[in-house]
């Protein structure tokens, strides 16, 4: 699984505390992660809202380093703190398709009071068009469907689209709100879309 913890510098790059692998299962005794500060608003829409029944954070700011020979990738808050985080190998090579600075927000979840973990890492304005990338490593499934008054998740929602992604494919999603889930299980749509590329990290019911 994917943790997030604060990090600092050494030697031009953030020391990756805040790292687990990915596939890595939990180390006994491992430190209990440091609570992320209150993400500032985004300048542009979130592309991944999150669902109100479900504990997601974000955190805003600019990708500032992507070293693929760590899979590392770090960015800098928008209230100036450098975070850094230790992916499997084809999460880091996706990121290190966008250029330093760009518009970055990583999506968690809060899966225990001393455990969360990294969902998407999502790059507004990086496509005229809302698209999620399977770096999961498996097969997932997006369902997407309409806002009802503009709100993603509630009751009430029209026709729900699935599409398969299998593992590194990529979707387009048109309908205002989307979730994504493990290949035979199911999520209700309580994201909302916006334009851009998401890395897809981790798919949960």
């Amino acid at each position: 699984m994917t943790t997030l913890r604060r990090s600092s510098l050494a030697h031009g790059w953030p020391v990756l505390v805040v790292l687990s692998l990915a596939a890595a299962p939990p180390r006994a005794g491992a430190q209990e992660p440091s609570p992320l500060p209150a993400a500032p608003a985004p300048a542009s829409p979130d592309p991944t809202v999150p669902d109100p029944n479900v504990p997601h954070k974000s955190v805003y700011g600019t990708l500032s380093v992507v070293d693929k020979s760590l899979n590392g990738v770090a960015m800098i808050t928008d209230d100036g703190q450098r975070l850094a985080w230790r992916f499997t190998p084809r999460v880091a090579a996706e990121a290190s398709k966008f250029k330093i600075g760009d518009r970055m927000i990583v999506i968690y979840r809060q899966i225990a009071s001393n455990e969360k973990r990294v969902t998407a890492l999502a790059f507004p304005g990086s496509a005229p068009t809302p698209q999620y990338v399977n770096t999961t490593g498996s097969r997932v499934i997006v369902r997407s469907t309409a806002p009802v008054d503009g709100v993603c998740g509630g009751p009430g929602g029209g026709p729900v689209t699935e599409a398969v992604i299998p593992a590194d494919g990529t979707a387009e999603v048109l309908e205002g709100c989307w979730c994504c889930a493990v290949s035979g299980e199911s999520c209700r749509p309580g994201n909302k879309s916006g334009n851009g590329r998401a890395l897809l990290v981790h798919c949960f019911e």
